[in-house]
């Protein structure tokens, strides 16, 4: 078992580094001219823009404290590919890329997780069991970092969001994977709670600093090594149900691979007051804030309400999918 004290520090420096950096981050982000108007706003207000290296600067400080704290090595697999989606999102922050850039690059991070070769070849289902799939298994893992990177990703539709589900996500996997007794990949776990939790500090309404595609990527990231070294890719899947929904409808109306940004026609507008209304556009994409709105006008902070609900909801799911996997 990996010394519990030691975990718990992991995360508290992982959130410590991401409280304490992202301050500095936002002055040195406006003086470079890197921010973006926030739209839901109805003053222009000019948000810092993205904090996907204060994200970073976290998550890689507390997995090196595991490391030194426990000499588990293997922790350590998980920083190239963590780091390389920070990359790829900070690209795509700076200038608008394809939309199969992000996607493609993502299975290529994915591969120090395949040549660490610190992962289980077993597919736990609740209740079914496990299906041991050693070939197609190096598909599984190819596929789930771009496929929770990008899913993340979408779900950063209004502040606050993406990092306070991404903090309740990755409480829900911690607490299953220690009904597991699965503590390394727990540590980590508790290291992306930390960091979420920290930027949700500063992303919530009204948000000081946006994620951007690289913090958003991280995050994801973080979250598909959490999956696949704890063995808890069904348990993982479940408690993103929202997210992957959005994912599902979007890539569904819009019939291909696109960067969000490229969208020309709008699923929403502003009325005067600044309430989000459905815009009924049947060739605008349909997505989980649209069909949100289908009951009626709501703000920026009703919207993301509903979205953490879905959440909540999600994680009941995944923490009992995880239940039935020890029974």
């Amino acid at each position: 078992m990996m010394d519990f004290l030691v975990i718990i520090v992991g995360g508290c420096i992982s959130f410590g580094v991401v409280y304490g950096v992202i301050p500095p981050l936002i002055s040195a982000l406006k003086k470079r001219g890197m921010h973006v108007l926030d739209v839901n706003k109805k003053s222009k207000t000019m948000v810092a823009r993205p904090g996907g290296p204060a994200i970073l600067a976290g998550i890689l400080c507390g997995i090196t404290t595991l490391y030194l704290g426990t000499g588990q090595w293997t922790i350590l697999a998980t920083m190239p590919t963590i780091g390389a989606a920070c990359v790829i999102g900070y690209i795509d922050d700076l200038r608008v890329m394809p939309g199969w850039f992000k996607p493609a690059l993502l299975v290529v991070a994915a591969m120090p997780l395949i040549l660490f070769g610190q992962y289980s070849t077993d597919l736990e289902f609740p209740l079914f069991g496990t299906v041991n799939i050693p070939i197609l298994y190096l598909g599984v893992i190819l596929a789930i970092i771009p496929i929770m990177g990008n899913t993340v990703n979408s779900i950063d539709v209004v502040n606050g969001v993406v990092s306070g589900y991404m903090t309740m996500a990755g409480v829900v996997v911690a607490i299953v994977l220690a009904l597991l007794g699965r503590w390394e990949a727990f540590g980590l776990s508790v290291i992306l709670v930390g960091a979420s939790l920290a930027f949700y500090r500063y992303h919530r309404l009204p948000s000081r600093i946006f994620p951007g595609d690289s913090g958003a990527l991280i995050l994801g990231a973080t979250y598909g090594c959490i999956a696949i070294y704890g063995g808890v890719e069904v348990v993982a899947a479940v408690a993103l149900l929202p997210a992957i929904a959005n994912s599902f409808f979007f890539l569904y109306s819009v019939k291909r691979v696109v960067e969000h940004r490229q969208i020309k026609r709008s699923p929403v507008y502003h009325d005067d007051d600044m309430m989000l209304h459905d815009t009924g556009d049947p060739q605008a994409p349909i997505t989980l804030v649209r069909l949100i709105l289908r009951n009626g006008p709501q703000s920026e902070g009703g919207v993301a309400r509903q979205i953490l609900k879905l959440g909540v909801f999600a994680a009941f799911l995944a923490i009992l999918s995880g239940i039935m996997m020890i029974v």
